[in-house]
């Protein structure tokens, strides 16, 4: 039995809109993870980006369960001496409520250049609208000709 490698015409991507608002954050990034490296394809290749493209709404609303809001910390560091920054889960989602779902989806995504093409196709929004959002469509009445 020979191996499947997807090859690049084989691809086809799909837009995925998830809803965030009242979902807890790490089963919401194990389901964005998952789409983004085209593990839900029956075509998924490892070595290949076969993943679909995903936009979060409503960041803003997502949950975490028990005290990981005073607990959770994250740390960046300037490469300056005395340079540790860190700030946690809670005081993140105030000032910049998309990025902990970011943060949660690359930790998932391989840690290599293919992640990092793998990380581009997410986007995420705090609030419920985004760009490129279809419009609803209008109603249009029909009107019966007189003869």
């Amino acid at each position: 039995m020979k191996t499947y490698s997807a090859k690049p015409t084989d691809i086809k991507r799909k837009l995925h809109v998830i809803d965030a608002a009242d979902k807890t954050l790490g089963r919401l990034s194990i389901q964005i993870a998952r789409l983004l490296m085209g593990k839900h394809k029956p075509i998924y290749t490892p070595s290949q980006d076969t993943g679909d493209f995903v936009v979060v709404i409503n960041a803003e609303k997502v949950r975490v369960t028990g005290k990981k809001t005073e607990q959770k910390v994250y740390y960046r560091h300037s490469n300056y001496p005395g340079g540790l920054k860190s700030i946690t889960l809670g005081n993140l989602m105030q000032q910049f409520p998309t990025r902990a779902i970011e943060y949660a989806v690359k930790g998932m995504l391989p840690h290599t250049r293919l992640g990092a093409r793998m990380n581009r196709k997410l986007k995420v929004y705090a609030g419920p609208e985004y760009p490129n959002m279809p419009k609803p469509k209008a109603e249009t009445k029909k009107t019966k000709k007189s003869k």
